[in-house]
């Protein structure tokens, strides 16, 4: 196999299973509240059903409302495409830059912003401040989280960063705790779970990325769903990548690819598994103690690179 073909297969993969991500995650948290659940592939048959439904629009609905699914939709799949989950060495790991992942999620969020605000309900308008609001906050406490990882590696690359991780002799190190604790922070925020926010709800007080989706329709509406799943599995990903990287292929050996295939499986089944436990163990923050979770974060991430320094500064 070339590795061509594994970068296309690692993209078309990152698209066709975040669906069953977020199904799995769902059919946990069922589990844990002794529910039967709808079974992992629920959000499938929900895409389904949503691309079978037509469109309907607002009255005085700009091309900005229309054009925004398709821009959210592609700049997240842009961005998930480029996170290695099977090889490590692919066509387009130069451009697998951190910056620019957060580019393009920030592209997604802006569009998505002001798509919200475009009708002119309250409700949109509402959502779209929250989340410009937090995300002032999440952006640079993941960048900050990510450069402890990134100044050892001396590159904001990912492939670069994994292998530097994989080079490095497996220590605990306290400066890598701290960003993993604050990268985890940040991931459940960045996809809107609890106890940031709720996707399965649809109350005032409550939403954040729910309340821009309101207005939207058929495809429209599952393009953004279908979205906010591959932006799931992106961050499970990119975690495993940046801190448990071990078992992604170095080779386009078929052996190889089929052993790191299982184990990115594996470490996104632990994964999402502890994060169904705790949605099911936590309750949902007020919005006004968001700012001071996604502030613990920044601190807990910039404690990393401080105690990196220190640690360097001894050595």
């Amino acid at each position: 196999m070339t590795s061509l073909f594994i970068q296309l297969l690692q993209a078309i993969l990152m698209v066709l299973l975040a669906p069953l991500v977020a199904g799995f995650v769902s059919v946990c948290k069922a589990r844990l509240q002794n529910r039967h659940g709808a079974g992992m592939l629920q959000p499938w048959r929900n895409i389904r059903k949503l691309f079978a439904k037509e469109v309907v629009l607002a009255e005085h609905a700009s091309w900005i409302f229309r054009f925004t699914p398709y821009v959210v939709f592609t700049a997240t799949v842009m961005a998930a495409s480029v996170v290695p989950a099977l090889l490590l060495d692919t066509p387009l790991s130069l451009t697998a830059d951190v910056i620019a992942l957060v580019a393009l999620l920030a592209l997604a969020r802006f569009f998505l912003s002001l798509a919200g605000m475009d009708i002119g309900t309250a409700f949109g308008g509402m959502g779209a401040s929250r989340e410009m609001t937090f995300s002032a906050l999440a952006e640079p406490a993941m960048l900050m989280s990510v450069f402890v990882l990134a100044i050892g590696a001396h590159s904001t690359n990912l492939s670069t960063m994994i292998e530097h991780t994989l080079s490095t002799p497996l220590l605990i190190q306290p400066s890598i705790a701290f960003s993993l604790i604050a990268m985890l922070m940040i991931a459940i925020a960045e996809t809107g779970r609890i106890p940031i926010d709720n996707p399965t709800t649809h109350l005032e007080v409550t939403m954040i990325h729910e309340a821009m989706l309101l207005e939207y329709s058929g495809r429209h509406l599952a393009l953004m769903e279908w979205a906010s799943m591959i932006k799931l599995l992106l961050f499970s990903t990119l975690i495993i990548d940046l801190f448990i990287p071990w078992g992604i292929s170095m080779t386009t050996d078929l052996t190889g690819i089929l052993l790191a295939f299982s184990l990115w499986v594996l470490k996104l089944a632990v994964l999402l598994l502890a994060l169904a436990v705790w949605e099911t163990s936590r309750a949902k923050l007020r919005l006004f103690d968001v700012p001071q979770y996604l502030g613990t974060a920044f601190v807990l991430s910039f404690l990393g690179l401080i105690i990196h320094y220190m640690l360097e500064i001894a050595a």
